[in-house]
């Protein structure tokens, strides 16, 4: 997935699950979505989307 379409998604995902959503870069080069409580300390994680923050 393309780091737009990640970021779109992890907002959706963010404003849907009220949790907060990391976007990393996977061992391939694309980019993913998953919740931050997820996220192994092994990937690079790009952003963090948080619901709550101002």
């Amino acid at each position: 997935m393309s780091l737009t379409d990640a970021h779109a998604f992890a907002f959706s995902l963010a404003a849907t699950l009220m949790v907060t959503i990391a976007v990393f870069r996977a061992g391939d080069g694309s980019f993913s979505v998953a919740p931050a409580t997820e996220i192994d300390a092994d990937v690079e994680v790009v952003a963090e989307l948080d619901p709550y923050a101002p």
